[in-house]
């Protein structure tokens, strides 16, 4: 087996596939890209055992073959070469591979290609297409709040819900959730729940082009999840557990609402976030009529006070929150005027745009 194709085409489809190969893997294997060139087209695949990612290049020359490799050292490799490089890889019977571009010259180790593991793309039950954009929007606006490495490994990923025409991502980690939902006409599908895994989340939203109306086909079953866009080809293994009913978790009852300007909120939350405590990132939020006054300290005793005019009329309310999820969320809203929404300092707020609440953000209160 041999290939023949140029740096700037190998380095593209190698740096899709880096982020899912196991830097620390149980088998050797895994550490490995899986090479396969038939009639000039040539496969690219990484995989975890648990998500695998297929990259496809067309116009490659060589020899028809299969074999797998270093998939880290092929890309520093590939990285490290001249723009212009043109890579040709011979792969020897004594499990070596020769790589060469100009005057460079390498000799890789190679594994057999018939032990590398794939994911079995078995029966799909619910198969549609949604833009790029519409998946980049339903993933950056709610994955932030995904738990990491929690005990609940329901809670270590994304759930998607379709029901009907619409389709929602909601995650949480117990002490924030984030929750959107999009239309898409003609969908009409029975209720769906699948709990996609955090690297899983990360890794298709690498790919996706936030402001592309290139369609991605979405297929389903109860145990994995399958993402193609031309030639990229992603599959992985669904969380099996049931997510909590967020719907419980969101209170009906928040009586008191304030209209503010997130981006100066931001401003304000970064300044007071200097001094708060390092380890539990407090602040205090006090909203009166007209008006919400932020305040922080920590342990040394150092204190920032700050405040804003804000759309609000009703009873005083001073209530505490981790900053770092504030902001965070405050950042995945695009709306200029956000409408948050509160009861008393021991009831989650809430927050969304001010002209809709397709995007619902839910923040637990914490004692300062």
């Amino acid at each position: 087996m041999n290939i023949n194709i140029s740096k700037e085409t190998l380095e593209h489809p190698l740096s899709q596939i880096i982020g899912v190969v196991e830097k620390r893997q149980t088998l050797p294997i895994l550490g490995n890209v899986l090479l396969e060139l038939d009639n000039n087209r040539l496969t690219l695949v990484g995989s975890d055992l648990e998500t695998e990612i297929t990259t496809r290049v067309s116009n490659v020359g060589g020899n028809d073959g299969k074999t797998t490799v270093s998939a880290r050292k092929l890309f520093d490799i590939c990285r490290s070469l001249p723009a212009e490089a043109q890579i040709s890889m011979v792969v020897e019977d004594d499990n070596k591979m020769s790589l060469s571009a100009g005057k460079s010259q390498f000799t890789l180790q190679t594994l057999s290609a018939t032990d590398y593991p794939r994911l079995e793309e078995t029966q799909w039950k619910q198969e549609f297409s949604l833009s790029q954009k519409q998946l980049s929007h339903l993933l950056t606006k709610t994955s932030f709040s995904m738990a990491q490495q929690d005990v609940r490994y329901f809670l270590n990923g994304l759930l998607l819900e379709i029901k009907g025409d619409q389709i929602l991502s909601v995650a949480t980690d117990g002490h924030r959730l984030a929750k959107t939902q999009i239309s898409v006409d003609g969908l009409g599908l029975e209720l769906v729940q699948s709990i996609v895994p955090r690297k899983a989340v990360l890794e298709i939203g690498k790919f996706l082009d936030a402001g592309s109306d290139d369609a991605v086909q979405i297929r389903l079953n109860a145990s994995h999840i399958s993402i193609e866009s031309g030639d990229f080809t992603f599959i992985s293994k669904l969380i099996d557990g049931r997510f909590p009913d967020y719907e419980k978790v969101i209170p009906a009852n928040l009586n008191k609402h304030v209209l503010i300007n997130r981006e100066k909120l931001i401003e304000v939350l970064s300044r007071a976030a200097i001094l708060s405590n390092e380890k539990f990132r407090g602040v205090s939020l006090t909203v009166s009529d007209n008006l919400v006054k932020v305040a922080s300290h920590n342990p040394d005793q150092e204190h920032a006070h700050d405040e804003m005019e804000v759309q609000y009329s009703g009873d005083s309310i001073e209530i505490g929150f981790n900053v770092n999820y504030l902001m965070e969320a405050l950042k995945a809203c695009d709306s200029e005027t956000i409408d948050l929404g509160l009861l008393d300092p021991n009831t989650s707020c809430t927050f969304h745009a001010a002209d809709s609440d397709d995007t619902l953000y839910l923040i637990m209160p914490m004692r300062l």
